[in-house]
């Protein structure tokens, strides 16, 4: 029995780490805050379930991307439709007057941030993917070549028509300065 606690402690070390990573990502594929929680936990779950044939040599948080990915994949019909930006839902926004920010700064701010959004959501589905694993997660273009099964040209590839896409989008919102 001491090998399934030594499993389970392991799983929990490589894994626990990547929580908020992976529930952002999955926030992003299913536009669905139940949707996403209920999508990490199946991906922790699968993770752990096939944990004897991870490799520890390996990349751990590449791997249960790909596991995220695959799961949403194949239980999910594809992506919702936008939700409404709540201030409520952004508290570093209510807390402004505790920081040197304006209303009108936080205001700005928000816009900008549901300007992007809206732009993201714009993008094809495999470009908005690979830029949020790239821009937002931090992965190396290696990592997201394995997350996704593709090409490391594929990859590099995507991005660059994703920001390139991602520019033309904001390019009437913020002009020159893109």
């Amino acid at each position: 029995m001491p090998s399934v606690i030594n499993r389970s402690a392991a799983f929990e070390r490589l894994a626990l780490p990547l929580f908020a990573s992976l529930y952002n990502h999955a926030r992003w594929l299913t536009r669905d805050e139940a949707e996403a929680e209920d999508l990490v936990q199946e991906t922790f779950t699968k993770a752990l379930r096939a944990f004897d044939s991870f490799q520890l040599d390996t990349n751990f948080k590449a791997w249960m991307f790909r596991i995220l990915r695959n799961t949403f994949l194949t239980s999910r019909t594809g992506i919702a439709a936008a939700q409404t930006v709540f201030l409520e839902d952004h508290p570093a926004a209510l807390d402004a007057a505790a920081t040197d920010l304006s209303p009108e700064d936080v205001l700005i701010h928000l816009d900008n941030q549901a300007v992007l959004q809206t732009a993201l959501e714009q993008l094809q589905p495999l470009l908005r993917e690979v830029l949020l694993l790239c821009d937002v997660e931090e992965m190396k273009y290696k990592e997201i070549a394995v997350i996704l099964d593709v090409p490391l040209g594929t990859v590099m590839s995507r991005i660059s028509r994703a920001r390139h896409t991602l520019r033309q989008l904001l390019q009437p919102q913020f002009g020159k300065i893109l």
